[in-house]
């Protein structure tokens, strides 16, 4: 078999069979194929796309291509979630405790972030003696007994992903549909769940900007995720404006409690309990969607996700008076209002630059090298659709060392007020297959 006859194949528009696939990813991983064949090969595909079954089979080489967690000791369907990215998105913090309350097993892989704000872990160590660094034997353990653990991703999970992805982001293949599909499914896959949940984020602070593009992406990956043997389901959702009202790693982690307690942000409840639905309904608790909503919805009510919190945050090490006491986390020691330079209604919020505006502010990382000010970054207090006078605020911003200016100048930028009032739709789509 030889690389060049595959590139060529595929510059024809054929499909490629398993075991070229597998000879492909395997050679690009131990070096055996060179960078500029396998630029060749993306950008084939690139133009040609894929089959379904191509899609899967790269997926599972590129999942294969490194470790594979092995979640057997944990009892149950171990039922993941994905989010495609976005401002404000702290559904993770909300959702594994809630879906646990329902009797689903979340034994939750997560990462740090890199931009707005950090990743999950970054988040959960606001939260003072909370620790993600757990051995496997451990966290089965925890999610066996609680049902709900957070831990960092260890190994070398996806090393041909990480290597693929490198490639794509100086070649200018990026924006290939079998290879964005492939690589966020790869990474699921190998964490070990048996089901999956995927929130396709579509709008002005999302990767996929149009509707049409974020459902291709969203059948794409439900695809990949059955013909692997993963039950999968997706929602589509708006992000347009930030989620919820804060962006930054403590405030996230209020706002996360404030939801939990039945007094979140109505757009971060509503995804909540349309993606905690699907897990629920996908981790066998509910005969359907509609009676995994009703359990979903109870459990944010009588209180019982809320106590699975504090179960979740002590199992862990960390402090779970921080529910009743959000001084225990890191504050910051300044803070300033951005004020409407005109009456009207919040016509307007471009996401990306609130979330600029709060790693500015020190909330996320420009490197992997970079410093998170966990106690940094902003509380949205107007959002789209709100009335609001001029001089009103319509931002907090939190910084400790961090001039407010450059922050100030891009959230004021990113902010449009108009004489109409103006909704938004959360929830586009739900995708099954």
């Amino acid at each position: 078999m030889r690389m060049v006859d595959l590139i060529i194949k595929k510059q024809e528009g054929k499909a490629l069979t398993k075991e070229e696939i597998r000879f492909i990813i395997d050679g690009y991983t131990d070096g055996s194929i060179p960078d500029y064949q396998m630029s060749a090969w993306a950008m084939a595909v690139f133009f040609q796309d894929m089959t379904d079954e191509e899609r899967m089979e790269l997926t599972m080489a590129m999942a294969e291509s490194g470790d594979q967690i092995d979640l057997s000791a944990i009892e149950g369907i171990k039922v993941d979630k994905h989010s495609t990215g976005g401002v404000g998105d702290t559904t993770t913090l909300v959702l594994a405790p809630l879906v646990a309350s329902c009797g689903v097993p979340v034994a939750k892989m997560s990462g740090r972030g890199l931009g707005h704000t950090g990743g999950t872990l970054d988040k959960l160590e606001s939260i003072p003696g909370f620790h993600v660094e757990i051995d496997e034997a451990t966290f089965a353990s925890i999610v066996n007994e609680n049902k709900v653990a957070v831990i960092g991703q260890s190994g070398n999970l996806c090393p041909a992903d990480k290597k693929l992805y490198a490639l794509r982001d100086v070649t200018g293949t990026v924006n290939s549909l079998p290879l964005i599909a492939s690589s966020i499914m790869c990474k699921k896959i190998a964490a070990g769940a048996d089901a999956i949940v995927l929130d396709v984020k579509i709008g002005a602070g999302a990767f996929m900007k149009t509707e049409e593009d974020a459902r291709a992406l969203a059948h794409a990956m439900v695809k990949i995720g059955n013909l692997a043997g993963r039950k999968t389901m997706a929602i589509i959702s708006d992000m347009s404006q930030p989620l919820g009202v804060a962006v930054g790693n403590a405030l996230e982690v209020e706002v996360a409690i404030e939801t939990l307690k039945g007094n979140g942000p109505k757009d971060l409840e509503a995804l909540c309990i349309e993606l905690g639905s699907q897990m629920v309904y996908l981790g066998g608790k509910a005969a359907d969607l509609a009676e995994a909503r009703e359990l979903v919805t109870e459990n944010l009510r009588n209180g019982k996700a809320l106590e699975k919190f504090k179960v979740f945050v002590a199992s862990q090490g960390g402090n779970p008076a921080v529910v009743d006491d959000y001084s225990l986390m890191p504050q910051a020691s300044r803070q300033q209002e951005v004020l409407a330079e005109a009456t009207g209604y919040v016509t307007e919020i471009v996401a990306d630059d609130i979330g600029v505006a709060a790693m500015l502010l020190g909330a996320g990382r420009a490197t992997k090298e970079s410093t998170i000010d966990l106690s940094a970054g902003l509380k949205i207090l107007k959002k789209v659709g709100d009335p609001v006078r001029k001089g009103e605020a319509i931002v907090r911003m939190f910084a400790n060392k961090a001039d407010f200016g450059q922050a100030e100048k891009l959230i004021q930028e990113a902010y449009s007020i108009g004489e109409e009032q103006k909704e938004i739709t959360l929830i586009h789509s739900v995708i099954l297959d």
